[in-house]
């Protein structure tokens, strides 16, 4: 009788032992679970920064077109999506992304920079160096990057 007590005790228990420790999600598993509702141009910016850092050239830019579907006006990611775009060597598409960031944002170092750079990659010198004209009041250390890469060009 004690055997079997002992085993409709365990038969008894047992599922709620079991529930009472439920298994960890794999790490990110809650942002591979995102709704498309849940999305946003934020969540979206940043997915696409991480893809950015990753060099997934192709998923940063469809992360920022992304978040550009949602707020039209994002200077940031309009630069971003250039930066993706000219690392996939898409230099004329990334030159029209700098110029809607600098629209939103005429004194953006970050897009003036990377403007400049798609133009040495691009063989536009000239180009190149007006952006760096541009540039000079507003960052030191960004016109020490753009000078460089035009001397590395010539």
């Amino acid at each position: 009788m004690k055997t079997s007590a002992a085993v409709l005790a365990l038969v008894v228990l047992a599922p709620s032992t079991i529930l009472a420790e439920p298994s960890s999600p794999s790490p990110g598993v809650e942002q591979r679970r995102q709704s498309p509702a849940d999305a946003s141009a934020e969540s979206e910016y940043n997915r696409g920064v991480r893809a950015r850092v990753a060099k997934d050239w192709r998923t940063a830019a469809e992360a920022f077109q992304k978040a550009l579907g949602f707020r039209p006006d994002f200077a940031e990611a309009w630069n971003e999506l250039g930066y993706a775009l000219r690392h996939q060597g898409r230099y004329a598409e990334s030159i029209a992304a700098y110029d809607r960031a600098l629209k939103l944002r005429p004194d953006f170092p970050e897009a003036l920079e990377y403007l400049g750079e798609a133009y040495v990659k691009m063989g536009r010198i000239d180009e190149a160096r007006r952006v760096l004209d541009r540039l000079r009041p507003l960052d030191g250390r960004m016109v020490d990057e753009l000078a460089a890469e035009i001397a590395k060009s010539q």
